[in-house]
This record gives structure tokens, C-alpha cells and sequence, in this order.
């Protein structure tokens, strides 16, 4: 059973600033629905030693680890290179993934583009039912293209084997007053349910102050417990609105 994960955000268009980061956010939420907790992201940019050795302090340490960018054909896309000499093993030529580019490029196709067949020895190919380019797994660790539109087509395939623990429940409520009026309240929630996740994000409407509570865990009772405690307790808190869910 995964109940952990990491994520490993390749690329150097990310840590300047070229290019916005958004495969992230539809990760975790992948993750969270299948109840195994993300706990760690690391950006890092496109060389090989340092890919490696990220890799390799991510994947000791937690279930399963999801790369994301530099499996292209260009000069920059390092990151097979990275996983196999993260894991000690040769990259060799998928000739199964070298069919699949010379029907999908045809006349097109150039050398370049063909060292996407290759992956380290061993690796596994794991295919969505209606076929297309697979989801590549070495060990623990999930190799996915950078491609924000081609990341989120590889997240069902994830769905459909990743053995997760149970989704994750959440709960949120929005208050209308400044976080600092409930932080007190928030500290005696955590110490008496230790079992949920609570979560105090701020929010600015206009030119008032919100604040959104969130609680998230795998027992539903319990998280609906903590909720209704938040909710009990405001009528005591001065200058609080009735919570909106």
C-alpha cells in the first residue's frame, strides 16, 4: 500500500521563471484522492548529477516518487539519463517505444527524436487501457513528461495503479474575521484531534479579511468531529460570522 510520496519538478524554465509550474497542483490532487500523502516537492534544474542525487535522497525515504519534465529529444531533457544512473542501471532502447514514435512521426521522424525509446534497463511500461504513449516506472519512481497537457492525460493511468490507502476526506469552512482572532481556537482544535489535518489559509475579500479552516483525514467521523467543534465554538468568538461551508 502507497501512503507516501515525492515529487521531483525538473526543469530549468521553472527555477527562472520562463515558465509557470501547474503540474504540481494536479498531482497532489490526484494524490490526495487516492489517500497517500505528498510530503515533499523539490525543483531542480536540468544536470544530471544533481537530478541523481535528489532522486536518490527522495526515493529512500518515501513510497513512491513522481518526476515530472525533460524526457523530450532536445539537449535539456537529461532526466532518463538522471533515473538511470540514480538506480545504477544502463539506458537501453525500448523498441516497443521506438514503434510507437515512428507511426506517430512518420516522415517526420528524425534520430532526435528516438532517444525517447530509450530508459533505463528494467523499466516498466504501464499503459492506459486505450493504448498511447505509457507511463514509465523504475522501482519506486514514476518518470512523467513535463507537458502540462500531456502530465494531466497520464493521471488516470496513475489512478488505475497506484494502490492507495483510502481517499482522504476534507471539510472546509470560511470565516469572516482575521486569522489571528481564531488562532487560539485553532491551537486547542489541533491539540484535541490529533487524527485530522487542520489548515488556516487567509483570505482577502475586497477590503475585509476572511480566513477558509480547513480539516482533512482518512476517518470521516473524526474529521466531521473537528469541524463541528469549530463550528460550536464561534458563537463565543467576538466579531464572528456563522461559518459558510
Amino acid at each position: 500500500m502507497v501512503r507516501t510520496a515525492a515529487a521531483l519538478i525538473i526543469g530549468n524554465e521553472l527555477l527562472s521563471g520562463k515558465i509557470q509550474e501547474t503540474n504540481l497542483k494536479l498531482l497532489a490532487e490526484e494524490l490526495f484522492g487516492l489517500g497517500v500523502a505528498l510530503r515533499r516537492v523539490v525543483i531542480c534544474p536540468d544536470e544530471v548529477e544533481v537530478i541523481a542525487g535528489e532522486l536518490n535522497a527522495l526515493r529512500c525515504r518515501y513510497d513512491v516518487v513522481f518526476t515530472s519534465g525533460g524526457v523530450g529529444p532536445t539537449h535539456d531533457d537529461v532526466t532518463v539519463e538522471a533515473v538511470a544512473q540514480a538506480l545504477g542501471r544502463p539506458v537501453v532502447r525500448f523498441a516497443e517505444l521506438e514503434e510507437l514514435l515512428v507511426g506517430f512521426f512518420g516522415p517526420r521522424l528524425r534520430a532526435r527524436h528516438l532517444r525517447m525509446a530509450d530508459l533505463p534497463e528494467g523499466a516498466e511500461l504501464v499503459r492506459a487501457r486505450e493504448g498511447g504513449w505509457p507511463v514509465v516506472k523504475v522501482d519506486n519512481v514514476y518518470v512523467l513528461p513535463g507537458l502540462p497537457e500531456v502530465f494531466r492525460r497520464k493521471l488516470p493511468i496513475l489512478r488505475a495503479v497506484i494502490p492507495g490507502s483510502g481517499a482522504f476526506v476534507n471539510r472546509t469552512l470560511l470565516l469572516h474575521c482575521d486569522e489571528g482572532e481564531v488562532a487560539d481556537l485553532l491551537d486547542r482544535l489541533v491539540a484535541a484531534h490529533p487524527g485530522v489535518g487542520i489548515g488556516s489559509y487567509p483570505v482577502w475579500e475586497g477590503r475585509e479579511f476572511a480566513v477558509r479552516i480547513t480539516f482533512d483525514g482518512k476517518d470521516e467521523a473524526a474529521v466531521e468531529r473537528a469541524a463541528e467543534a469549530l463550528r460550536s465554538a464561534l458563537p463565543a468568538l467576538p466579531g464572528s460570522d456563522p461559518p459558510q461551508p
